[in-house]
């Protein structure tokens, strides 16, 4: 039975589940992890995408601004739906009885860490009814707990899994990024990415996003949106620091707004540039020699192109699914670092007062 767990095995099988703030749907990936070393190493990964049906993507959207009350039925709503989609990931795959545990990082609805608040729904107990494996989410909680920013969680991954590159960037809802920097492993988010061009593709042309920037590479820069957005105060914020859709709807949004005499496309050409600087500014202040990039903003050519325009960091981008699955692959990973009772959330990344082991276990008694 998959709900057996020996957590002495060499080799661990895991399902990862990852939700992006960009809400294109569930990455879905089996891995399996063991030691090697001082390292680790992950094999035999299997993967599906499965894209948001229109009422699903509402619901995530309107979940944040939910009673406390509605939240907790679309926390388990949402579970239950994560298990079907497990349980048909594992009949399609022919996965069955080879899984160890089901890491699932959830959907984000608030990441509010000053606060001491950030939540993720997808109920573990949902998860572990529906398909009668052990079940590990929640990563988050544990480490704002200990005054950290709960975020970003991926950076064990880079350190243990991808340590081949100097920086590893990933191109999501935000972009963050993780490197060594005096010895210690530091992360933290850059920039929005994918959300306000998703936003703006929405609003004006109801299309998901900007197919590979090309109506942003139809527009002329707006020097003075991009001196505003550029003179938000985050930027000059020293790291840890993540960012949240409250930020941005608070923040970076309204700027936007003030814009809006503006031809769409110079908006949009204008966004894309902002995003390219603020990483590009990164990349040379740690004088990076490569970077390996992956998220779904990869496939945005223009900004790639504009990224590259600015740096003389070398970008990397893997074959697709590593870009598309690298952040279900580590998710994955905290899970089996959970399951070994190791460290799987660094103090040096989030600003806690502590290293940690993140997730909460939905396990069979």
């Amino acid at each position: 039975m998959d709900s057996q767990l020996n957590t002495e095995k060499d080799t661990v099988g895991v399902i990862g589940l990852m939700s992006g703030t960009s809400l294109d749907g569930l990455d879905c990936c089996y891995v399996e992890f063991q030691a090697s070393g001082d390292s680790y190493i992950y094999s035999n990964l299997i993967t599906k995408s499965i894209p948001y049906q229109a009422n699903w993507k509402q619901k995530l959207k309107n979940a944040f601004f939910s009673s406390p009350k509605e939240l907790e039925e679309v926390d388990k709503e949402y579970g239950k739906f994560l298990g079907e989609q497990v349980n048909a990931f594992i009949a399609e795959k022919k996965l069955s009885g080879k899984i160890d545990v089901i890491a699932s990082h959830g959907h984000t609805i608030f990441h509010q860490p000053l606060n001491g608040i950030t939540v993720q729904i997808g109920s573990g107990e949902e998860i572990l009814k529906s398909t009668h494996i052990n079940v590990i989410n929640d990563f988050r909680i544990t480490d704002v707990k200990l005054g950290g920013q709960g975020a970003p969680l991926v950076p064990v991954g880079d350190h243990f899994l991808f340590s081949d590159f100097e920086a590893c960037l990933n191109l999501g809802g935000f972009s963050n990024i993780s490197l060594i920097d005096n010895k210690e492993r530091i992360a933290f988010d850059v920039s929005p990415c994918n959300l306000p061009i998703n936003l703006l593709m929405q609003q004006e042309f109801r299309l998901d996003y900007d197919n590979k920037g090309e109506k942003a590479k139809a527009g002329k820069i707006s020097k003075s949106l991009f001196a505003d957005l550029n003179g938000l105060s985050f930027y000059t914020q020293s790291h840890p620091k993540s960012l949240g859709v409250e930020w941005l709807n608070q923040n970076f949004m309204p700027i936007v707004a003030k814009h809006d005499q503006l031809k769409i496309e110079d908006i949009l050409n204008t966004v894309t540039e902002h995003i390219a600087f603020q990483i590009a500014q990164v990349l040379n202040k740690f004088e990076l020699k490569n970077v390996l990039i992956t998220g779904g903003g990869v496939f945005n050519d223009f900004l790639i192109q504009r990224l590259k325009s600015q740096t003389s960091t070398k970008i990397i981008i893997p074959e697709p699914e590593l870009v598309e699955f690298k952040e279900a692959i580590v998710f994955a990973f905290l899970g089996y670092l959970n399951l070994k009772n190791k460290i799987n959330t660094l103090k040096s990344v989030t600003g806690a007062l502590d290293d940690s082991i993140g997730g909460i276990r939905h396990f069979f008694h």
